[in-house]
């Protein structure tokens, strides 16, 4: 009688590339999900800081009376947004005409007391909400009524 092949236990390559598909065809679906989850939450932090930042703003207001000229005068111009930059804040008493405040897509200013925002994921703004660069800017509009993306402003 023949002696009987021994048979392996393992894997062959087949099933092994076959494995690695499947595994990297699930990432490849779950990693963007996962990235757009981690940005949800950078917006919603950036939105909690603008709300508390304007209520300290209202508590220097009450305590001075008059609104501060820049963040450093309430203890926060060290405060950075979830991408690395400063908040950006105008008192429009210390404005320069119209110029610097944000403006809908009308060209009104969105605010009539000052304007406080982070410029977002690409570090940059204009003062248009409009403008590629505002999109993804996190805004205080409305005089407070509104806080999140520029873009759904």
């Amino acid at each position: 009688m023949p002696a009987r092949a021994e048979t392996s236990a393992g894997f062959t390559i087949l099933e092994l590339l076959v494995s690695m598909a499947i595994i990297l065809t699930v990432a490849a679906m779950a990693v963007p999900a996962l990235m757009a989850s981690v940005e949800s939450a950078r917006v919603a932090r950036a939105v909690g800081d603008i709300t508390a930042l304007e209520d300290d703003i209202a508590a220097y207001e009450a305590a001075n009376g008059s609104l501060p000229n820049t963040l450093a005068d309430i203890g926060r111009d060290k405060l950075l947004d979830p991408w690395g930059t400063p908040y950006q804040y105008l008192n429009f008493a210390n404005a320069m005409g119209k110029g610097q405040m944000r403006k809908d897509r009308f060209l009104v200013p969105i605010n009539s007391d000052y304007d406080l925002y982070s410029m977002g994921e690409d570090k940059q703004t204009s003062s248009p909400l409009t403008a590629k660069v505002s999109q993804d800017d996190v805004i205080r509009g409305s005089d407070g009524s509104y806080v999140g993306l520029a873009s759904n402003y």
